[in-house]
């Protein structure tokens, strides 16, 4: 197949492209930086400059490589795109990528229907957003958490309506669990480091995690089978933060973590990151194993973290 990766350089991008090349497919793959095409090159792909927010740029890149499938990774989170993480100001820390969740989902799906209609597999997420109420673990069929009234509302939203537009579409969109692996987590175990990531009251809210190259796999298998609707691609142990933190911080060989009061974290971190730590709910991959045939590496954090880590 003729596969157009937008965002081939973001650290899912970068496992992702050999993979697909490694499955025998042709890959163009978007970067917003000229000094990228070479790592691309490197990846096995054709590389294309593409700004996702010029509908014009996304509809001549779209048009040039003529794909049979259309896969949307354009975020904008790494420090040299965001800036040092803000978890308390999500709706600034997330403003470009959120722009790149709605109007270059737009782009994307326009471009892709001129282009004669080739298959979207859109990036979504699904840590620790299910919605607050029931059980702690949560499958597809499950509303996600807008977190009505905070700063992250706007991102949830976004979210949204990726689902909305690519559903309607025909197209499927993967919630992808909290990354890791390379380059994926570098902010968050320099915090732990330095033990300035604490657990937050009882710590009983749930995330599930995701290695990059099962999300990348994952993927992969969405493209080839056409897959519809909605996948969480999450490892096989969704967990309270009360197990997950001190392991990494074993893991990266670190103190263990502090503990903070709800009202102290709300202040100093904001509302995102008490809700995460205190009523998080994770998600299951059921869906995923059944009708994608999916099968994860890293069925767990608990291994993944020392892997990654301890390599």
């Amino acid at each position: 197949m003729r596969v157009f990766v937008a965002g081939g350089t973001g650290v899912l991008g970068r496992r992702l492209v050999p993979q697909l090349v490694a499955r025998g497919h042709q890959v163009t793959a978007t970067t917003t930086s000229a000094a990228k095409l070479d790592l691309l090159r490197g990846l096995g792909a054709q590389g294309v400059v593409m700004d996702g927010l010029d509908a014009a740029s996304v509809r001549a890149a779209v048009a040039g490589a003529r794909p049979d499938a259309v896969v949307h990774q354009m975020t904008a989170i790494s420090p040299a795109h965001a800036g040092k993480p803000d978890i308390k100001h999500p709706d600034r820390w997330f403003a470009a990528t959120n722009r790149l969740r709605a109007e270059g989902t737009d782009n994307l799906l326009a471009a892709a229907a001129e282009a004669g209609g080739p298959h979207v597999v859109a990036q979504g997420y699904a840590s620790w957003n299910g919605r607050r109420e029931g059980g702690w673990v949560k499958t597809e069929e499950d509303p996600l958490d807008l977190l009505t009234g905070t700063a992250a509302q706007h991102g949830m939203e976004v979210l949204a309506h990726v689902e909305r537009a690519v559903l309607a579409a025909g197209g499927a969109v993967l919630r992808y669990g909290a990354f890791y692996g390379p380059g994926a987590i570098d902010d968050q175990v320099t915090l732990v480091r330095k033990r300035q990531y604490p657990l937050v009251g009882r710590a009983q809210g749930y995330s599930s995690w995701i290695h990059l190259d099962d999300a990348a796999s994952a993927t992969v298998l969405a493209v080839e089978q056409k897959a519809h609707g909605v996948f969480n691609i999450v490892d096989d142990e969704p967990a309270p933060a009360a197990e997950w933190l001190p392991h990494l911080a074993r893991c990266a060989g670190a103190k263990p973590p502090r503990r903070v009061p709800v009202w102290l974290a709300r202040l100093l971190a904001g509302d995102q990151a008490v809700v995460m730590m205190t009523e998080g709910r994770g998600f299951s991959n059921a869906k995923a194993r059944r009708e994608l045939g999916w099968e994860p590496r890293h069925p767990s954090w608990r291994q993944g973290f020392r892997a990654e880590l301890e390599a």
